[in-house]
């Protein structure tokens, strides 16, 4: 070998760590996967992280400070054409190692095709046959938070790198800084005529077609009862109420109905794009909502959420639940001996109850401070 040569095998060897994530599936699932990307950067913070995730979730991951580049996912049904672009990506990117938080056979595939050394998955259904790296998670028994069983990956990932991991990062896994949250909470003040003094609670009733939720009467019935409390404590709360794609006309009509009721509601107007939706919800001072990705958005936020969960075993408030403060978030399933689905089931009332002390404490704490 010349002295050019072993100058520039010991260049290749002294690179930094190049690192593929792999979570291309849906909004909330993205969001879950913050945590283990903060956790990979936490303890190995020269590597470069790229991720691999649907069209969908892109605006997102420009935003995650964990993420140093994204490759953007064509999907299962894409061409032949497109799914060889996607292996020539990533042959040319020569990761070092492959995190896949959800495994399917293609990707498995694509990430042994391309000749990436280590690959880390869920030790899950045949795609694990592609990776060299399995760990055993058995995530259908919803023993755990999808997003620590994503840290446990990541840790697997550093472990079969030879680096140890740091102490688990903690929320905000998506942290702002107080400029950009102060500028969405003065630009919506401004556009909705919120008092800033007021605490604002979001609440998405749209479930983007993917999950069980409450129903648009059972949300009214909600906002009005926790309103009624928070005003018998001498607190009065803006209602911003947020949509989906589609969902608009439904959140309109949900808001008349608050304001027949004497809440005062508005609905926060069409955004720009995904991430400057996302960016608005770091306005609220709690965040109301199904199993949906907007719920994980203010959970990694670390902003205060009351999430709705059905029981059945795979989709439990366990099982996602949301990344923010343990402190910070409240969760509501039909009760046992109800069905799994039965969301009329759920005491609202009681909802009701504990969201409003949270509110009041939350409002207490921000006026002694």
């Amino acid at each position: 070998m010349t002295s050019s040569s072993r100058v520039a095998a010991r260049h290749a060897a002294n690179r930094p760590p190049h690192i593929l994530v792999v979570r291309n599936d849906k909004l909330g699932d993205f969001m879950l996967a913050w945590p283990a990307l903060a956790c990979l950067k936490a303890a190995a913070p020269q590597a470069r992280i790229s991720v691999l995730v649907p069209a969908y979730t892109a605006p997102l991951a420009e935003l995650c400070p964990w993420i140093d580049a994204i490759i953007v996912d064509p999907g299962d049904g894409a061409g032949k054409q497109a799914q060889r672009e996607l292996l020539a990506r990533l042959r040319s990117e020569r990761f070092c190692a492959m995190l896949t938080l959800y495994s399917t056979p293609r990707i498995g595939w694509l990430g042994w095709r391309a000749g990436i050394p280590c690959r880390v998955a869920p030790a899950t259904k045949w795609a694990q046959l592609f990776y060299n790296h399995r760990v055993v998670q058995r995530r259908s028994r919803s023993d755990k938070p999808e997003y620590l069983y994503n840290v446990e990956l990541a840790e697997a990932l550093l472990a079969a790198q030879g680096r140890q991991p740091e102490t688990r990062p903690t929320p905000p896994y998506w942290p702002l800084s107080p400029d950009t949250v102060a500028a969405q909470r003065g630009s919506m003040a401004e556009t909705l005529e919120l008092d800033p003094s007021r605490p604002w609670l979001f609440l998405h009733a749209g479930s983007g077609g993917s999950a069980v939720n409450l129903s648009s009467p059972q949300y009214a019935q909600l906002a009005a009862a926790i309103d009624t409390r928070l005003a018998a404590d001498g607190v009065h709360a803006h209602w911003v109420l947020t949509a989906g794609p589609g969902e608009a006309p439904a959140a309109q009509a949900l808001c008349e109905t608050l304001r027949g009721t004497g809440v005062q509601a508005q609905v926060l107007p069409p955004r720009t794009s995904l991430a400057d939706f996302a960016l608005a919800l770091s306005a609220a001072d709690l965040f109301v909502a199904g199993s949906t990705g907007p719920l994980h958005i203010a959970g990694c936020l670390n902003r205060p959420t009351a999430g709705f969960y059905p029981s059945r075993r795979s989709a439990t408030a366990l099982r996602w639940q949301t990344c923010n403060d343990e402190s910070r978030r409240l969760a509501f399933s039909p009760p046992e001996g109800a069905g799994e689905s039965e969301m009329s089931a759920i005491d609202l009332e009681a909802a009701a109850t504990a969201i409003s002390a949270l509110v009041s404490r939350r409002a207490a704490e921000t006026s002694a401070s």
